[in-house]
């Protein structure tokens, strides 16, 4: 059986001010002429559809006419919601669009009940995890703590008991949308840390054929078997370096697996340039960077006048301006925001728990820390998902 996998396509982002739906138009189609191309027998999107709970009408009209495209290819379709969907609203009619073969995996009660695709060689069973958000689903798994490994790994068994149940030679794949240790993060990704803790070990989901990742937005191998597709387009300057793409993957009659990446249409490269403004308008070596999307961080001393209408006139796509003049560690006028870059809202709690009272918290004071910053995201998560 060949698939190809997806996901984040984030229907409904912009890129800084750039508003992408007709990248992710391109997209689509790039997507519907691989499918007939290649002969691709099952379609699997691992969540993150669209990038907010309730996404603007635009990015409602492209993922229904994407339905409507997929349904016409006559080849299924397995989908699933992330942490950025809202599983309801994403899974309203799922029962009248499987009979399209399209089928929207929402539910996490859900998770031990697979699509089955027949080929030449037998079954595959498609078992789809949504996004898990441990504050909200641990009693449905019946886990006494809230965390992201404890629920996978419950949702998993269950995917094991039903795999055990069925006909000898049964091939199955998992979708799922998690960070699973390994995996390498970018600065667009929402924060699903719970407990100090956002990655699940590859080992949770042992004993299955491929699982198809979806939320980190770097194309990744974390094992043979289990893949991050990555998104297929940017949605930050952290990913200036990835090579978006999808991956076409082919499981045999014993469930060994082969994954081909594919490329996908991207409509600008993205360029990070930094120092002095004054070089970076004379350097003939970012001769390349003048058509991308720019992020351009001046390292002048003192401000320049007028730096952005400046940077345009060599590279017009510049969209985000970042000053970090270059300063010793102990200059006084060392930015706030760089001081705190690269800390988390934790190390950022403690340090000024510290900066206070002269010392740091203590164990007690860092677990009432840590319960505080995951009720508010779990309370934040209710808040996005309520009708």
């Amino acid at each position: 059986m060949r698939l190809l996998h997806t996901s984040d396509w984030h229907l409904g982002r912009a890129f800084h001010r750039v508003n992408m739906l007709g990248a992710q138009a391109d997209f689509v189609s790039h997507l519907v002429a691989t499918v007939r191309e290649r002969d691709v027998d099952a379609v699997v999107v691992s969540g993150d559809v669209y990038d907010r709970a309730v996404p603007p009408l635009a990015a409602v009209e492209l993922f229904d006419a994407t339905l409507h495209r997929l349904a016409d290819l006559g080849v299924p379709t397995v989908m699933i919601s992330g942490n950025h969907d809202s599983a309801r609203r994403l899974g309203v009619g799922a029962g009248l669009i499987d009979r399209a073969g399209i089928y929207l995996r929402t539910e996490p009660s859900a998770c031990g009940t697979p699509v089955v695709i027949l080929d030449a060689f037998g079954d595959v069973a498609f078992y789809g995890l949504p996004y898990l958000e441990p504050a909200l689903v641990k009693a449905e798994f019946g886990v006494e703590k809230a965390g992201h490994e404890a629920v996978l790994a419950a949702a998993m068994d269950r995917v094991r008991a039903d795999l055990a149940d069925r006909a000898p030679g049964t091939r199955s794949v998992v979708l799922a949308h998690a960070f699973v240790t390994g995996g390498e993060a970018s600065d667009s990704e929402r924060d699903i840390t719970v407990g100090g803790v956002a990655a699940v070990p590859a080992g949770v989901f042992d004993g299955v054929d491929y699982v198809a990742l979806g939320h980190l937005h770097g194309s990744q191998t974390i094992t043979g078997r289990v893949r991050y597709s990555g998104s297929p387009l940017p949605y930050s300057f952290s990913e200036a370096d990835h090579r978006k793409s999808m991956w076409l993957v082919d499981l045999d009659a014993d469930g060994n697996v082969t994954a081909e990446r594919l490329d996908c249409p991207v409509p600008r490269e993205l360029a990070r340039i930094r120092g002095p403004l004054e070089d970076l308008l004379h350097d003939p070596g970012l001769a390349r960077q003048e058509e991308a999307w720019v992020e351009a961080t001046l390292t002048d001393p003192v401000r320049p006048d007028d730096p952005m209408a400046r940077l345009t006139e060599r590279f017009p796509h510049t969209l985000t301006l970042v000053f970090d003049p270059e300063r010793g560690p102990d200059d006084p006028d060392v930015s706030y925001a760089r001081r705190l870059a690269g800390r988390d809202d934790r190390e950022i709690a403690d340090d000024f728990v510290a900066h206070v009272r002269g010392a740091g918290p203590d164990e007690h004071e860092q677990v009432v820390l840590q319960e505080a910053f995951d009720s508010v995201r779990a309370d934040s998560v209710v808040r996005e998902v309520a009708p």
